[in-house]
């Protein structure tokens, strides 16, 4: 088992050079670092902020079924880093360039992603129009994480698996 571990890290990590390469290229890194800053929460709370305003009598449950699912989010991807504590790629290899101060020690699952997915899901099921706003958002963010050298894809998948969990859980509350 501990052979097939060291084949897919080995493989792995060649991706996060060949994906953290980009970020050397004119432009690449402000625009993913942007990306993933929106990543942080503030686009997600203008959208929920939009479709309050909206006037559908729906939204007020949409917004509180949103921030429960981020609350459920944060608990979650906090106690999965602190257990198994997977260090971030910048720190585990030295040709891997950090893009952006993370907001957190470790990479394991990406929290960013997660809450992408997790809101992706929500908002398209809000108003399935939001779809052409939230799914290239989503992407967008999730490849960030991996081009800014916080994260290996192994943690976006992660994040968008639970992430995918979280929401679907909420929409069937």
């Amino acid at each position: 088992m501990s052979a097939l571990i060291n084949y897919f890290d080995n493989h792995e990590i060649k991706l996060c050079l060949r994906v953290n390469r980009l970020s050397r290229a004119r432009g690449v890194r402000p625009f993913f670092t942007a990306v993933s800053k929106a990543g942080d929460g503030g686009c997600w709370i203008f959208l929920a902020v939009a479709c309050l305003l909206s006037g559908r009598d729906d939204a007020p449950l949409f917004v509180a079924r949103a921030l429960a699912t981020a609350v459920a989010g944060i608990a979650l991807y906090r106690v999965l880093k602190n257990r198994l504590v997977r260090e971030r790629p910048y720190i585990t290899n030295a040709g891997i360039i950090c893009g952006t101060a993370p907001l957190d020690r470790y990479s394991f699952p990406s929290g960013h992603t997660l809450h992408a997915v997790s809101f992706t899901i929500l908002f398209t099921a809000f108003d399935p129009w939001l779809a052409f706003i939230v799914v290239p958002l989503a992407l967008l963010i999730a490849v960030s994480r991996v081009v800014l050298g916080l994260h290996y894809p192994s943690d976006v998948i992660a994040g968008a698996v639970i992430g995918s969990i979280l929401a679907t859980t909420a929409l069937t509350v």
